[in-house]
C-alpha cells in the first residue's frame, strides 16, 4: 500500500513538472509562430502574394521569426536593464527614508521626513503623467476610425498604451512602499493614538488594489504585444525592400514550358526551343528568379523590380522544366 500511495505522488510530481516545462513552450512556440507569420505576411505582401498561398508549415514560421523579435528583444532587455538599475535606487533611497523616519536624532528624522514626502510627490507626478499618457493613447483607440491612415499609428498608440500604464502601475507601487504623506510629519504618539476610518475596508481595497493592479500589467502586456507586431511587420516589409533592391542575390531559374504564357512583366527574355522528336517543352524563359519555394510550387520574380511586374506560380506537376543557374563567381 505504500509504494503504491508513492508512486502515485512521484507520478503526481511528474505531471506537475511537465505541465510547469511544457505551458511555458507552448506559449513560447505559439508567440513565435504567430510573430513569424506576420512578418511573412507582410514581407510577401509586397510581391502581391497571400502567404496562405504558399503554403509554409508551423515550423517555417518558428523559424522566421528570429530576425522580427531581435530588435523588440534587444530594445526590451535595454530598458529591462535601465528600469532595475533605476529601480534599485529608488528602493535604497525608500529604506533609507523609512528607516530615518524612526531615528531618534529630529534632524536626521525631519531629512527622512522630506525625502519620503519628495517622493511620494514624484510617485504621484508619475501616475497622474501615466494617466494622461494612457488617456492619450486610448483616445487614440477611440478615434480609430479618423487617425488610421497615420502611418505611425500602430506604433505610436501601443507605445502610449504601454508607458501609460507603466508609468501608473510603477507610481502606485512607490506610493504603496512608502508611509501615508499626512503620517510622514505627526509624531508617533500622534500615529499611534490615531485610528485609520479606512481600517474597515481595507480588505475591499487590497481587493481593489490587486485588480487594478492585475489590469494595468494587462493593458501592457497588450501594449508590448501591439508594439511588437508592429515591429514584425515594418521588419517583414523592410526584408521585401531589400529583397526587391537586391533580386540578383535570389537564385536564377530557367523555366521551360510547354504553352506559351504571354508574360508580361519586363526584362524576361522568351525563346522558342527547337522542335525535335520527343520534345515536350516548347518555350523557355530566362531572367526569373525564386522567390520561395512551397507546398509543390514555386513563385518566380523577374530578374529586375518594377511597378508593373507580377509573381509567377509555378506548380511542380511534371508541366514545366525548372533549372537553377550556377552564379557567376568562379571557384
Amino acid at each position: 500500500m505504500t509504494d503504491d500511495r508513492s508512486t502515485i505522488e512521484r507520478f503526481e510530481r511528474l505531471v506537475t513538472s511537465g505541465v510547469i516545462v511544457v505551458a511555458p513552450v507552448t506559449v513560447l512556440s505559439a508567440l513565435l509562430f504567430y510573430f513569424g507569420y506576420v512578418s511573412s505576411r507582410s514581407q510577401y505582401e509586397y510581391f502581391g502574394l497571400d502567404v496562405d498561398t504558399i503554403g509554409l508549415g508551423t515550423r517555417d514560421y518558428v523559424m522566421r521569426s528570429p530576425q522580427p523579435l531581435l530588435m523588440p528583444l534587444l530594445g526590451l532587455a535595454l530598458v529591462g536593464i535601465t528600469l532595475l538599475v533605476m529601480h534599485t535606487s529608488v528602493r535604497r533611497r525608500i529604506a533609507s527614508a523609512v528607516a530615518g523616519l524612526d531615528d531618534d536624532d529630529p534632524t536626521r528624522a525631519a531629512s527622512a521626513a522630506r525625502t519620503a514626502e519628495s517622493t511620494t510627490r514624484l510617485a504621484r507626478v508619475s501616475v497622474a503623467t501615466g494617466l494622461a499618457v494612457l488617456g492619450i493613447g486610448i483616445g487614440l483607440l477611440l478615434f480609430y476610425a479618423q487617425v488610421r491612415e497615420w502611418r505611425l499609428y500602430n506604433l505610436v498608440a501601443p507605445l502610449l498604451i504601454t508607458l501609460g500604464g507603466a508609468l501608473i502601475a510603477y507610481g502606485s507601487r512607490v506610493q504603496e512602499l512608502l508611509p501615508p504623506l499626512s503620517a510622514q510629519t505627526r509624531s508617533a504618539d500622534e500615529q499611534a493614538a490615531s485610528v485609520p476610518p479606512a481600517l474597515v475596508y481595507a480588505h475591499r481595497s487590497e481587493l481593489l488594489r490587486r485588480a487594478s493592479r492585475l489590469l494595468l500589467y494587462l493593458i501592457i502586456t497588450a501594449g508590448i504585444f501591439w508594439t511588437t507586431a508592429t515591429v514584425a511587420q515594418g521588419t517583414g516589409r523592410g526584408l521585401a525592400r531589400y529583397q526587391a533592391q537586391n533580386l540578383d542575390q535570389l537564385p536564377s531559374v530557367i523555366l521551360d514550358t510547354k504553352e506559351r504564357l504571354y508574360l508580361r512583366s519586363p526584362g524576361i527574355e522568351e525563346t522558342v526551343l527547337p522542335a525535335s522528336e520527343g520534345q515536350t517543352f516548347h518555350y523557355r524563359y530566362r531572367n526569373l528568379r525564386l522567390l520561395i519555394h512551397g507546398n509543390d510550387r514555386m513563385f518566380l520574380v523577374p530578374n529586375q523590380w518594377s511597378p508593373s511586374d507580377t509573381t509567377l506560380v509555378v506548380v511542380l506537376d511534371g508541366s514545366v522544366r525548372i533549372q537553377f543557374q550556377f552564379q557567376n563567381q568562379p571557384p
